[in-house]
Order: C-alpha cells, then structure tokens, then sequence
C-alpha cells in the first residue's frame, strides 16, 4: 500500500501542557555501542537529545533496531548509556528506581500468587513499613483502577491475556510511580482487548496526571495515546528525526477519532515518514538539522483532507 504524501507541516504552537517547559526527564546527549567482530562498534543510536514534561504521554516509534527499547531500558536503569546522560528528577539515572515504574510486553506475573498478592508484592516493596491492612487497601484500590474489582483472588492462570495485562498496569499504578515506562504493553493482545486496554491507560494517565514514555511500533496507537511522538530513524546509528506535537484533545473519544480535526494530517504524516523518509533521513535532512534541537511539528490538515473530512461530516447518518 502506498502512503499518502506527508501534509505541510508548520512548527507547533504551545499546546495546553507546553505552556511550561517543566521537564521530569532530560535525555542529554546519550548513545548506545555494542561491540561488533573484528574489534569494531556497532552504534545503535548516537548523539540522542529528548526531554520530557511532567504529565505527558510521549511514544516513541521507530522500526525495528532503531532503539527503542534500549532507550527505556536506560530510562528504566536497566541499561547504562555509551556516552551521555539521562536525568529524572534532577538526578542521573544510575540504576532502577521505584519511581520509575515499567510495564513490559509480557505480563511477568507471579504464578503462585493470586492477582491481589502480585499487586500486594508491588506495594510491599514501595511501603516496606506498611501494615498488611494498608498494603492490602492499596492493591484493592490499584486492581479497581485497572477494572478487575472482583478478580483480586484468581491467580494467573485463571486469566486471559488482557486481565493479566491489567495486573501488570495495575502494579505499577499500585507503587505510586513519578514515571510509567510502557514497552509495547499491548502488542500481544487481540485487537478488542488491546483498544480496551488503550482507554483504561489513557483515562488513567489523564486522571492521575502520570508521566508517560512509551514505546510502539503501532502508529494509530501512538495517535491515540500520546501528546507528543517522537520519530525515529531507521538503525544502526539512528537518531530523533522530529518530534510531533500531537492536536488531539485531551479527552479522547475512539468512536469519534476519525472525525478529529488534525486526524488525517498526523497519520499520513506518521505513515509517510514510516514508509519513506525513516530510511532517507540522514541522507536527505535539512543542513541545519540540530540532533540537541530536533525540530518539532504539528502536521497541518491538507487541502484535499479538509475537504474529505467535510464531506463526511456531511452525510447523514
């Protein structure tokens, strides 16, 4: 299937939370080498500069080997960097930490426990001077948030692959995290699970104000959870191409998405450079392309997607 031609695109005005630049995450400069036969280095991303605010959701998508993981592995303490920094909070991330709470593809549950104990285990470890009764009211309270109210006693092996997902988002909700780091979380799921799963965690990130990155490969995924996506270049040596502002409200409602102004112009803009210009990039970027500087965007509605767009909101329904 061929792409639809990347709409104009214009720098992005400050949206609602890019009205202060209150950054939790400064992401200054870091790379990542892996030794390669005959005494060379393969570099998987170089020279990467990102920062994130408080309280917003940010995906980052890229085809496979562009690093995405290894970027929230560093986020996560999981993975030391080649050369650079990551900061969180004010401090360098030297290690894991429980304000950086990650939610992997897989659900890494305890088999043995029941979903109230592997919540219960996650709250024990934040709260180690916690009575039972406290750690038990904050489980419940998590494993509500996350709609399995009624499940606190079935172990793993009783569920289905979306309520053990549940679990998982509802551990890391349960230790009151600064930061959710998602890795694909949802990629293993049928697609009814995974979108029901995508408005549990968008609802829950807007209430809480959570702090969100988040990796993807899904680009309708990305539109309807993020604030802002990053994009990266195909690997080895890959890099932030841009960053997009994403003009979706706040309040997303998925039966109407379609229908969002900036809809189209976001996707076909995510597409194209998914198809295309992730391979072209480095080849064809702009002269003063400033990797500490990537540039940042809002794709523009397109002439013709105005007009399909007002065609059909004018049908009946």
């Amino acid at each position: 299937m061929t792409a639809a031609p990347s709409p104009l695109r214009s720098a992005a005005p400050p949206g609602p939370r890019a009205a202060s630049d209150d950054a939790y995450v400064s992401i200054e400069g870091i790379a990542r080498r892996y030794p390669a036969p005959g005494g060379a280095e393969t570099t998987v991303f170089e020279n990467l500069w990102l920062r994130l605010r408080r309280s917003e959701f940010v995906c980052m998508i890229g085809h496979s080997g562009c690093g995405k993981t290894t970027v929230l592995n560093i986020l996560a303490g999981l993975e030391a960097p080649s050369a650079g920094v990551a900061i969180a909070a004010g401090r360098e991330i030297t290690g894991p930490s429980l304000d950086r709470a990650v939610i992997f593809q897989g659900h890494a549950l305890l088999p043995w426990r029941t979903v109230l104990g592997n919540v219960a285990y996650a709250v024990a470890s934040r709260w180690r001077r916690a009575g039972r009764a406290e750690v038990e009211a904050r489980a419940r309270a998590a494993i509500a948030t996350v709609g399995l109210a009624g499940a606190e006693h079935k172990r793993p092996a009783e569920l289905s692959g979306g309520m053990k997902q549940r679990v998982g988002i509802a551990r890391a909700l349960a230790i009151a995290p600064k930061m959710l780091l998602m890795d694909e979380p949802f990629s293993a799921l049928d697609a009814l699970t995974r979108g029901t799963l995508q408005d549990e965690v968008r609802r829950i990130c807007v209430e809480t104000g959570q702090t969100v990155f988040m990796i993807t490969h899904d680009v309708d995924e990305a539109i309807y959870l993020a604030d802002r996506i990053v994009l990266m270049t195909n690997g080895p040596g890959a890099q932030v191409a841009e960053i997009v502002e994403n003009p979706l409200p706040a309040i997303r409602d998925r039966s109407a998405l379609h229908h969002a102004p900036g809809y189209y112009a976001v996707r076909n803009h995510l597409i194209d450079f998914l198809v295309t210009r992730s391979r072209t990039f480095r080849a064809d970027a702009p002269a003063d392309h400033d990797p500490r500087h990537p540039p940042v965007v809002r794709p523009t509605l397109s002439d013709a997607d105005a007009a399909a767009l007002a065609a059909r909101r004018a049908r009946p329904l």
